[in-house]
């Protein structure tokens, strides 16, 4: 069984080697990384009169550099399942969050997502104009019902046009084993929109940690589930649905036993 990522290992000889054998791979990735996004954020800034397709593709450049960049240097790797249920038309993400890894993976294999995300990352030079080129839906979390709002109005519009809306609705990345309460912006947006749900398993967090800059080596698996219908069906109802089948794959695929649900706040 995996140790928790976020439960620091005991000092010994062999896990202080181990820790010292993946720090040149974790250096280069951060490096790899950090020059990457000076690269290629400039380029979708500078691109701004680029239809958004475009602009959309040249970031991909970085995201997908950057997954098979960590397989490189760290030697961690994924495995796809249910891939079946994908879409060729627009639907809602809903993803659990654990880890950096699976923003850079969603956003690389996925079509065109506009991410709800938290407003800060907008006031990021470089990286942050260039995620605003990207439209994200930005919201500031404090506001409640508010970014509920602004979530549906948004959403709605980023699905007619085609693109799709991708949501963590934990709200935040999540050690492993760790379970929060599901918010409802993704849910409500579903069922005012009538869109499917595309709900998402993963377990990110065992090999890269949240807040953690040393890597651990294996294998992150993916599952994508069945498409969840919303259409004439209460937010709560398809929210209820969503969490038991991402908790419920989680419990497969994790190497970490769940903990009781975690309030926010």
């Amino acid at each position: 069984m995996s140790v928790p990522a976020d439960r620091p290992m005991s000092a010994t000889p062999r896990n202080l080697l181990a820790n010292l054998g993946r720090l040149p791979g974790s250096l280069l990735f951060s490096f790899g990384m950090l020059a990457t996004i000076g690269i290629c954020a400039p380029l979708v800034v500078v691109g701004f009169f680029l239809p958004f397709v475009q602009r959309y593709r040249i970031s991909q450049l970085w995201t997908r550099f950057n997954v098979w960049w960590l397989r490189v240097t760290c030697r961690i790797d994924y495995r796809l399942s249910g891939v079946e249920h994908v879409p060729d038309r627009p639907v809602i993400v809903m993803a659990k969050h654990q880890s950096t890894w699976e923003t850079l993976f969603l956003h690389q294999y996925l079509p065109p997502v506009a991410w709800v995300i938290k407003r800060e990352l907008l006031w990021m030079p470089l990286f942050g104009w260039a995620l605003a080129l990207l439209r994200p839906i930005a919201i500031n979390r404090q506001e409640g019902a508010s970014a509920v709002k602004q979530v549906i109005r948004q959403g709605v519009e980023h699905l007619r046009q085609g693109q799709w809306v991708l949501i963590f609705p934990e709200g935040t990345r999540t050690p492993p084993g760790v379970r929060k309460r599901y918010g409802l912006g993704g849910a409500v947006l579903a069922a005012h929109s009538g869109y499917p749900i595309l709900p998402v398993a993963l377990n990110a967090g065992e090999f890269w940690p949240r807040g953690g800059f040393l890597k651990r080596p294996g294998t992150i698996q993916v599952v994508f589930g069945p498409l969840i219908e919303s259409a004439g069906r209460s937010p709560q109802e398809v929210n209820r649905q969503v969490e038991d089948w991402i908790e419920n794959t989680m419990a497969r695929i994790g190497g970490v036993p769940a903990a009781p649900t975690v309030a926010d706040g």
